[in-house]
């Protein structure tokens, strides 16, 4: 695996390394050794799949509050998307700070958040499913977000938001979180 960390700290986007021969190719997708050595989590306890019908959609931005706060490692299994995280660790040096990554079933890139970043994510193909990784369990009194069209972010998504459901649409701003 190729690990590259993004410039929010111990966010990583990560590719697999292939070995291909005649038949086509392997890859490792994950392995707890190379994760441990970069102080990442390696336990992922839960595993989610979203699939997403239509270009456009948007989920996010997602967080859990601690003490549930949670690390995923996100992947497009099926079709592509436009993956965002947020630094809102308010003792970071990036805080508020965004980063974003385009993750496909063709590219198969994963991006590894830490915790402390919200999540999101604006698909740019119809029939768009991304698989998630876990380090927590959901816990519903956690659950937080923030908006995704806060200019305190400056988020620029790459095409119109065609599907969001209207809990993404109400969270609160930066200047609403506690």
């Amino acid at each position: 695996m190729l690990f590259t960390e993004t410039t929010l700290a111990g966010a990583y986007v990560i590719a697999p390394e292939r070995q291909a021969d005649e038949r086509g190719f392997f890859a490792r997708t994950f392995c707890a050794d190379a994760f441990a050595e970069r102080g990442l989590a390696t336990d992922f306890p839960q595993c989610n799949i979203s699939f997403n019908a239509e270009r456009g959609t948007l989920r996010g931005m997602h967080y859990q509050e601690p003490p549930h706060a949670e690390a995923k490692l996100v992947r497009c299994t099926m079709g592509a998307i436009h993956d965002v995280i947020v630094d809102l660790r308010p003792d970071s040096p990036t805080f508020t700070q965004w980063v974003a990554a385009e993750l496909s079933a063709e590219n198969r890139r994963m991006l590894y958040i830490p915790e402390g970043l919200a999540h999101g994510f604006l698909t740019l193909t119809d029939s768009s499913e991304v698989f998630y990784q876990i380090s927590r369990r959901y816990d519903r009194a956690s659950a937080r977000g923030v908006r995704y069209d806060d200019p305190a972010f400056g988020i620029d998504w790459p095409g119109p938001i065609k599907v969001i459901s209207e809990r993404d649409r109400n969270w609160p701003g930066l200047e609403g979180l506690a």
